[in-house]
C-alpha cells in the first residue's frame, strides 16, 4: 500500500533518491509498490495510512464530494479507489479557487495482506475511510533473531 513517489525526472520510483522516507520503510517492504493509474490530469488526494492490530484503514481526504460518485473496487490484489466528477460539479465559476473536487483515482498495492472480501468503505465529514481487514495467514509478526 505505498504510493510511489516522483522525483524531478517525473519517472515513478526512478531511483532518485529516498523514496518516501518513514512510509516507504514501513509498507514499502511490506506491500511493494502502487501504481497511480491515469495520473497526468487527475488531481492527487492526499491519505493517511494507519495500522492496527486487526486491520490496515485509509483515511482518503476529499471533502465536498458526492458519495454516489466514489468508487472503491478490487482487481488483481490492487485497491484502486476513484471519483468521477459530474459536468455539473466542474462548471460552477469561482472568483478564487483553492480546491477542487474534481475526478481522481489512487491505486493501492495489497500483496495478499488483506481478507479482499471483507474490505468496508464509509464517507463522512470530507474522509473516506476504507478499512482492510489483515490476512492472518501472510501478516506475521516480526520476528527477532538470535546473532551469533
Amino acid at each position: 500500500m505505498y504510493n510511489e513517489h516522483r522525483c524531478h525526472t517525473g519517472k515513478i520510483n526512478s531511483g532518485c533518491g529516498h523514496k518516501g522516507g518513514r512510509f516507504n520503510r514501513h509498507f514499502g517492504g511490506r506491500f511493494g509498490y502502487a501504481h497511480e493509474m491515469f495520473n497526468h490530469g487527475f488531481r492527487r488526494v492526499p491519505v493517511n495510512i494507519e495500522e492496527n492490530e486487526t486491520s490496515f484503514i485509509i483515511n482518503l481526504f476529499a471533502p465536498a464530494l458526492v458519495k454516489e460518485n466514489l468508487k472503491v473496487s478490487t482487481k488483481d490484489d490492487v485497491l484502486t479507489i476513484s471519483y468521477q466528477a459530474k459536468e455539473a460539479e466542474t462548471a460552477e465559476q469561482f472568483t478564487r479557487r483553492e480546491y477542487s473536487n474534481g475526478t481522481f483515482e489512487r491505486a493501492f498495492a495489497l500483496n495478499g495482506k488483506v481478507l479482499n472480501e471483507q474490505i468496508s468503505a464509509a464517507y463522512a465529514d470530507g474522509i473516506l475511510k476504507v478499512t482492510l481487514p489483515k490476512n492472518p495467514e501472510t501478516n506475521t509478526p516480526a520476528k527477532d533473531i538470535l546473532v551469533d
